[in-house]
């Protein structure tokens, strides 16, 4: 029996070996870090090491990082810690309408604290526009957070332009970068930005762990209370060995990100090129350069994306319909909504997204499965109608 072939890392991804054999190692490690004995030493010293190893991958003193559960806790500590911690020097924050929902769901919440908050529009490639950024400038604005890529259509945002614009502001510039840490180069201090949110369970990590980069300087109000771990920001007895398979992770990933991006690349132009040989009336959404290497977003009239889905699954291939988040709603996401598709379109998508053990077997076996399960769908569905 032909092995299941994995195609939705951008959902997550598999545990390296590599990362699984530190995360062991470290569980022997039992230690309290805050302890000051032994065993509370080496447990520290080892989460350090990895603490070191996040920071070097963004170009940041170890200080600036605090570890988290994961990449939306990451972006709720910066999006409403910031805000609380900035009041007094305003109460209007910046967003792009399509960011992710740890971040729309924040500032929601602001809303109800009495922050103003302004969402720029996108163009057809999910991508917002500088110009819009500068006239949504306030005096009170203090917090402007841009996603560094989507995580649905994959489209990278100019963040290296964002930043020199708050810079120049004295506004502080926050970025979900969960889909973009060991992916694309980072780095906080050439390209100005304060915040910066990351997940290890995208890059061959554990699940349960992330991390928030924070500027020296920025205020943020912690968000939960009750210790002094992580400068105060997240308190609560850390989780040593995650925190060692995120920096090993990291690490590897930062060390092979050249190679895995070009050969993702050519592997996704390889995809792209095979099926629009093959299948009439399919629509590539994103940004056609600047984008995630690997990742495919695309619609298909006649059908919805959750049947396709489905059906892929039963041949054996796991791709998704939608961000891992919002799986299951009815409604389709607001992203291709803001991006202009179409309602048809629209429910009618799926996100493939290649990973690093992703080989051109596997993307042969999509092309040669995937036009049979389209045509099929789209006559059951005629038909039907």
């Amino acid at each position: 029996m032909r092995k299941p072939i994995y195609l939705d890392h951008s959902a997550t991804t598999p545990l390296r070996e590599e990362v699984f054999q530190q995360m062991v190692q470290a569980g022997q490690l039992f230690g309290n870090p805050s302890s000051i004995h032994i065993f509370g030493r080496e447990a520290k010293r080892i989460a350090e090491a990895a603490r070191e190893k996040l920071a070097r991958a963004v170009n940041a003193p170890e200080s600036s990082i605090i570890f988290t559960s994961g990449g939306t806790e990451a972006d709720n500590l910066a999006i409403i810690g910031a805000a609380l911690g900035n009041a007094d020097r305003g109460k209007h924050i910046i967003i792009s309408c399509i960011e992710h929902h740890a971040v729309a769901e924040s500032a929601r919440y602001l809303e109800t604290l009495g922050f103003r908050i302004s969402r720029l529009p996108v163009d057809q490639h999910g991508i917002i526009s500088l110009d819009d950024l500068q006239k949504a400038l306030a005096p009170d604005t203090i917090i402007v957070s841009i996603m560094h890529a989507s995580n649905e259509i994959g489209s990278v945002q100019p963040i290296a332009e964002i930043g020199k614009i708050t810079k120049k502001r004295n506004i502080i510039f926050h970025t979900d970068a969960v889909q973009t840490l060991g992916k694309l180069p980072l780095d906080i201090q050439e390209n100005n930005i304060d915040l910066l949110a990351a997940s290890a369970h995208k890059l061959y990590g554990p699940k349960g762990i992330g991390c928030l980069c924070v500027r020296n300087g920025v205020r943020l109000q912690p968000l939960f209370w009750g210790g002094g771990q992580e400068r105060g920001l997240r308190p609560g007895t850390e989780n040593v060995a995650g925190i060692v398979g995120f920096g090993t992770a990291v690490e590897l990933a930062v060390k092979d990100m050249t190679t895995v991006r070009l050969r993702l690349e050519l592997l996704r132009d390889y995809f792209l090129s095979g099926l629009q040989r093959r299948i009439e009336g399919v629509v590539v959404n994103g940004h056609p350069y600047t984008r995630l290497p690997g990742h495919v977003h695309l619609s298909f009239a006649g059908l919805t994306g959750a049947e396709l889905v489905k059906a892929l699954d039963g041949v054996g291939i796991a791709v998704s319909a939608g961000a891992a988040c919002t799986a299951g709603q009815i409604d389709y996401s607001p992203t291709l909504r803001e991006i202009g598709l179409i309602p048809e379109l629209a429910r009618g998508s799926i996100r493939i997204s290649m990973g690093r053990e992703t080989g051109r077997e596997a993307i042969d076996c999509l092309l040669d499965k995937l036009p049979t399960l389209v045509q099929s769908l789209r006559q059951k569905n005629a038909a039907g109608q």
